[in-house]
């Protein structure tokens, strides 16, 4: 079981200003953290003001609140769908090819939407299909990028440059939306869709000059297949990380009514137009803004849970300011708190996904948890536009804000923790010995046997040991995993499990953690001797022929002497 720490540790000679500094400001000292920071601030202002063209648009051309909600249903199901296609994809080839890829996809479907736009030929369908585009380059982008934070920064940083990043795409949200709504009313959609085609430009030209280190392998690349199994496999038997993705699934559902309702808040509410639709935008990035700069402080208060529990309630409240606030200003305000908990929420779980992750299946957890995530948006956005038809808006926002305080409860069994700094990085395990048959890569199945002899006295804890041990071979790779207990010799125990092939046995090596040594130190412990005696072996079907050794075959029989 990985040892879990589940508060943030801070020396207590440093000061608040200190600390402060060092859980937001380390980052920028790595300058292709800061480059990255900058490029994709510079690119979040085209998405946000993208987001008001859009939402705007849409509200025009078809006034229904369902339609105007699909617009960001549109651009976040792609990360539902493709984000554990596309973190398999970054966790397995370049990452940075991915990333050059998915911007790539993303600019070309802008650069289209600003055709047609000024060519007056937007349908509510082609607005959505393009949508859809966008947002599928940002679902592969997403994970290789977040995945790659750990190459830019010490692992200790990580979770200051995910708040940085925060930070800049929130600075964006406050400032982008009220930019975008005056250029949408003085200019038109079109023009904010082309400015965000051009802001794709500076994240290109900085990913083309990166060069990240890469550690070479002298293992063949896992299969596409192989690996989502892989990554699959491992969050599900990995008890911590599902309870991550569970209530970071409770966590969107409700909230993601705040920014799918925002336009029509602005609309029908509030009686305004494009404008208003971005100052309210504005505020919900202003208040995510400065949930990102108190995350350093509130995380060295509270533990990861306790904070996302505060934070359900919070965002109750502020979803029922948003249906009955009487005064434009406190919808306003409402929508500041709304954007406080969003950003710190979801970048909480963020932080807890990562260190939580070793570094060979990160990608692959990043986007089971952005899957997650941006399911739950992609259905409260939806939920919240049928509600809003059926029932109103107000009724519709007070129903969210209550499921949003109902989930608080749902903490005792799924808590959120984080794993200890360090606790997860690679193991240094033995070079695994050649076998003395000759083997290929795609031999296989790869059997493993190992017999323990346990003193009875210390079999009940062997016992709740082994069966941990099969939990984290099995998250690793490992299939038919058993272990047996001899009815003759009771002392003697055997675990057994497999492999589909010697290429996939030897992954399996390079995967252990420090916390999954530690399960091994513990078992080495109970056992006579310091370790289990092994047998690997290989599957021979019938017709295979048997390794090692010249292959004598019979002759062939004429069985025309069986008719003289």
């Amino acid at each position: 079981m990985i040892p879990l720490d589940t508060a943030v540790m801070t020396s207590p000679s440093e000061s608040s200003l200190q600390r402060w500094r060092q859980g937001t400001l380390a980052p920028f000292q790595h300058r292709v953290f800061a480059l990255f920071w900058w490029a994709a601030l510079v690119s979040s202002f085209g998405s946000l003001i993208q987001t008001v063209g859009a939402s705007w648009l849409m509200a025009t051309i078809s006034p229904s609140p369902d339609m105007v909600a699909l617009v960001q249903t549109a651009g976040t199901l792609p990360f539902f769908f493709l984000s554990l296609v596309a973190g398999a994809f970054a966790d397995t080839h370049d990452r940075r090819i991915v990333m050059l890829a998915s911007q790539g996809l993303m600019m070309v479907a802008s650069v289209v939407l600003v055709g047609i736009a000024f060519a007056g030929r937007v349908t509510p369908e082609s607005l959505l299909l393009l949508t859809f585009l966008i947002g599928c380059g940002a679902a592969a982008f997403a994970p290789a990028w977040q995945a790659s934070i750990g190459e830019m920064v010490p692992r200790e940083q990580v979770p200051a440059a995910i708040m940085a990043n925060a930070f800049g795409f929130n600075l964006a949200r406050s400032v982008g939306p009220a930019i975008g709504g005056v250029v949408v009313a003085v200019l038109g959609a079109a023009a904010a869709f082309l400015v965000n085609a051009l802001s794709y430009l500076g994240m290109l030209a900085v990913m083309l000059w990166w060069r990240p280190q890469r550690t070479a392998s002298t293992l063949p690349r896992e299969p596409l297949g192989s690996a989502i199994a892989a990554g699959v496999r491992y969050a599900s038997l990995s008890p911590h990380l599902l309870a991550i993705l569970f209530r970071c699934l409770l966590f969107t559902v409700p909230l993601a009514a705040v920014p799918a309702l925002m336009p029509v808040v602005a609309r029908d509410l509030l009686g305004g137009g494009a404008q208003t639709y971005g100052l309210l935008l504005g505020g919900f990035g202003f208040g995510a803004m400065m949930g990102a700069l108190s995350s350093a402080a509130l995380r060295a208060r509270f533990t990861s849970d306790a904070l996302l529990r505060g934070l359900c309630v919070v965002a109750g409240l502020a979803m029922t300011g948003i249906a009955f606030a009487p005064w434009a200003p406190l919808n306003l305000l409402a929508h500041l708190v709304a954007g406080f908990v969003w950003t710190l929420g979801l970048a909480t779980f963020n932080i807890a996904v990562q260190m939580s992750s070793p570094r060979w299946v990160m990608a692959r957890m990043l986007a089971l948890y952005q899957t997650f995530a941006f399911a739950g948006m992609a259905l409260g956005s939806w939920g919240a536009g049928l509600l809003a038809a059926d029932l109103g808006l107000r009724s519709t926002l007070a129903i969210a804000g209550v499921l949003a305080i109902v989930t608080v409860p749902f903490a005792r069994w799924l808590p959120v923790s984080v794993a200890r700094l360090g606790s997860l990085d690679p193991y240094a395990a033995p070079e695994v010995q050649p076998p003395k048959a000759e083997l290929d890569e795609s031999s296989g199945p790869i059997v493993v046997t190992i017999e323990y002899r346990v003193p009875p006295q210390n079999a009940v804890e062997f016992a709740e040991v082994i069966n941990d041990l099969g939990r984290i071979r099995r998250r690793d790779g490992a299939r038919a995993w058993s272990a047996s207990q001899d009815i003759d010799d009771p002392v003697l125990w055997v675990e057994r499990f497999e492999s589909p092939t010697w290429a996939d046995h030897l992954r399996r090596y390079a995967r252990p953690t420090l916390a999954d040594q530690a399960i091994r130190e513990r078992l080495r412990q109970l056992i006579e001797g310091e370790r289990g005696s092994m047998r690997r072996y290989v599957v021979r079907p019938a017709g295979a022929e048997p390794l090692g050794g010249a292959v004598v075959r019979p002759e062939p029989v004429d069985r025309t002497a069986d008719h003289g």
